[in-house]
């Protein structure tokens, strides 16, 4: 019998794939969002392959297993979802929601040389030496060994920039691994403005950096309350 938590994780999920579509950080039928399943340890519920993030319901999501294997859903998966999130959820077990995407402006500073979400923003500071990169690009990550080299990288940080590719975020549940997901978006968005300009960005300090992503981190319950808002929105109630 499913339990209601995973129910609710059902919801928090396919929620999250609606508002990234509205919100313009989905790309077609491509890339991924995955959750861990309560109360059923190793397996995960991951976007189907073939459908708009604005077409997917609850009942839409698949189970894969932790090698990434497909054991529960109506539909297929796309073959780079096992390998990423299936390597990632193996490699870094406090991973439970991995968000893929590809969207606009946290993409176009993997695509600079030296590209960095640089500390010139409040909503930069949230991810205060909570981001890695991977500088390294090797196509489409269809073996073990890329995604096993993706998933170590992102071990001990939330945000992971891939080279010529897009981003990863990872938390230990929706609420917050969307809500980063959102602000990120939006922290390289004045980044990639304020560059346009042609001025350079006025940096902020190490001591401010560290103190104001510490504040951030202290009031997770906006976090909780924007999934609850797009829950409300999107009518997940």
């Amino acid at each position: 019998m499913t339990s209601a938590a995973a129910i609710e994780a059902r919801k928090d999920l396919a929620c999250a794939l609606q508002a990234a579509h509205k919100l313009g950080l989905a790309e077609g039928v491509c890339n991924h969002f995955s959750l861990a399943v309560p109360d059923r340890p190793g397996h995960f519920f991951i976007n189907p392959q073939g459908l708009l993030w604005s077409e997917i319901g609850p009942d839409d999501l698949v189970v894969i297993d932790a090698q990434g294997h497909k054991v529960e859903g109506r539909h297929a998966v796309e073959p780079t979802a096992f390998f990423i999130h299936g390597w990632i959820h193996r490699a870094v077990p406090e991973a439970a929601c991995v968000l893929h995407t590809h969207m606009p402006f946290a993409t176009a500073l993997c695509l600079l040389q030296g590209g960095r979400l640089e500390m010139a923003s409040q909503n930069a500071l949230r991810f205060y030496r909570q981001v890695v990169y991977d500088n390294e690009y090797n196509g489409l990550v269809l073996d073990d060994a890329e995604a096993e080299r993706i998933a170590k990288r992102l071990a001990g940080h939330t945000v992971l920039f891939l080279a010529n590719h897009g981003v990863v975020v990872r938390g230990p549940n929706v609420a917050w691994a969307f809500d980063d997901l959102y602000y990120l978006e939006r922290a390289c968005m004045h980044q990639v403005l304020a560059q346009g300009t042609g001025k350079p960005l006025k940096l902020i300090g190490e001591a401010v950096a560290a103190r104001t992503a510490k504040q951030i981190a202290g009031e997770r319950q906006q976090s909780e309350l924007h999934l609850k808002a797009l829950r409300r929105v999107f009518r997940f109630d």
